[in-house]
């Protein structure tokens, strides 16, 4: 095992063995973690990724004799706690990742840590159970969208103190708006009809729509079939379930392998009949590449449809390198603030939108190469909504304050919460706009 630090190659990540005791075991997985803080401890080239760090370091420098052998380990739990898996530590700061010897995988250890301590003795709380179904709560609310955007918004200051109180929503947290026409209801009702339609090359994708887009902004979904149907693409939708990456970041990886077993045989007779795999925002784009594979290491069935999916970015991207893709001439949004989301550097696969992006003519684009701080439930929480603002605030700074500018991300949450932060920060006398990448491409075919 190579022991070089801070190599060329990429990291390796290995699998989670979670259904072993050792995996659980108290007395073994606090010795992990103190191996693992020993060596950020002692490198601290993290300080200012998240506040995992510095609390940990705080945790160590206020101890009686500075090290770690002094911190009590129940007072791990902040430094869990303040960790978004964001992945960022792993892939792009840490020099002692594998393969070197160290082995430090400092998010799946936050991981471990949650699904022995939390899941594994208490299970999720209610709120927390009904909070991360986001297929109940996208169902129920795209039934009762105009109710209930009404009813959590913001201005709503009497239901939102009592949300605080009851679900620890925080009050101030801007939270998604749900769409009364789901994305599936659009394309069940206006079909796309592939029939007779050759494509490029025979080019066949499946679009997996996702949670998000699916109950809270189809308007990805269609913009994504506007870019496909005119590069003459054929395309199909597919929608069965949430990729589970909620549950993976409160540590529930019982449900995340169960959700990743039935999603995948949906997927597969697809992949089996040629078609590639195409995902809407990072974070599921993540989970189906990597994380459903490293919790259920011998599913053959994950492998197979992991290396047939990427994001849509990505795909546009590498696709129109080797082909004639269309990208529109006509794109009325000049000034764009492009952010690029933690999990589509997880993936470690470029910043494909800024690629995609650059076709169209006159864009101003803007990288905002920060942390947006959300990390989706993360990011609304009373206990943990702070932070989120504190370091959404940092990105913002880089997002300029003109009018014609538009806050672009992969990630819709992360973009939503930076429009919340950059808009109070101007006192609310700029208002902007947020927008996927693909929407932005889908847009410049206007009135071609």
């Amino acid at each position: 095992m190579s022991s070089k630090e801070g190599g060329l190659g990429a990291p390796i990540r290995h699998p989670l063995y979670w259904k072993e005791e050792s995996f659980t075991d108290t007395s073994q997985l606090d010795t992990e973690m103190r191996r693992v803080f020993d060596v950020c401890h002692s490198c601290r080239r993290c300080f200012n990724l998240c506040d995992s760090f510095p609390r940990l370091f705080d945790l160590i420098d206020d101890s009686d004799s500075g090290e770690l052998e002094s911190v009590n380990s129940a007072n791990f739990k902040s430094v869990e706690e303040a960790c978004t898996l964001c992945d960022l530590c792993f892939l792009s700061k840490c020099p002692y990742v594998p393969p070197h010897e160290f082995n430090i995988d400092f998010p799946h250890l936050m991981l471990r840590y949650r699904y022995s301590q939390k899941i594994k003795k208490t299970g999720l709380s209610l709120v927390n159970k009904i909070m991360l179904n986001t297929d109940l709560t996208g169902k129920i609310g795209s039934y009762f969208a105009p109710i209930l955007n009404w009813l959590f918004s913001k201005k709503n200051k009497l239901v939102r103190k009592f949300l605080q109180i009851s679900a620890g929503i925080h009050k101030e947290a801007k939270l998604p708006e749900f769409h009364w026409k789901t994305f599936n209801k659009l394309f069940n009702k206006y079909r796309y009809k592939n029939q007779n339609r050759l494509g490029i090359h025979k080019r066949k994708v499946l679009v997996y729509t996702t949670c998000f887009v699916n109950y809270n902004m189809p308007s990805v979904a269609s913009a994504a079939l506007t870019v496909l149907q005119k590069n003459n693409i054929i395309v199909e939708f597919i929608y069965p379930e949430c990729c589970g990456m909620p549950k993976l970041e409160a540590g529930d990886l019982q449900s995340v392998v169960s959700k990743a077993r039935r999603i995948s045989n949906k997927l597969l007779p697809w992949v089996d009949k040629g078609y590639e795999i195409l995902t809407l925002t990072p974070s599921c784009g993540l989970m189906i590449k990597s994380e459903w594979q490293l919790l259920d290491p011998d599913n053959k069935k994950l492998k197979k449809i992991s290396s047939a999916t990427k994001d849509i970015c990505e795909y546009i991207s590498e696709f129109s390198k080797d082909n004639d893709f269309i990208f529109g001439k006509n794109n009325i949004k000049k000034n764009i603030s492009l952010h690029i989301a933690c999990h589509t550097k997880a993936q470690n696969i470029g910043i494909k939108s800024a690629d995609m992006l650059r076709n169209i003519p006159d864009l101003n684009i803007n990288i905002v190469d920060k942390c947006s701080g959300h990390g989706g439930s993360f990011g609304v929480k009373k206990n943990t909504y702070p932070l989120a603002k504190k370091y959404g605030k940092i990105a913002s700074r880089k997002i300029s304050s003109s009018e014609d500018t538009v806050i672009v991300s992969e990630c819709p949450l992360a973009a939503q919460h930076l429009r919340e932060v950059k808009n109070e920060t101007n006192n609310n006398k700029t208002i902007l706009n947020t927008y996927h990448p693909i929407e932005i491409l889908a847009e410049s075919y206007t009135d071609e």
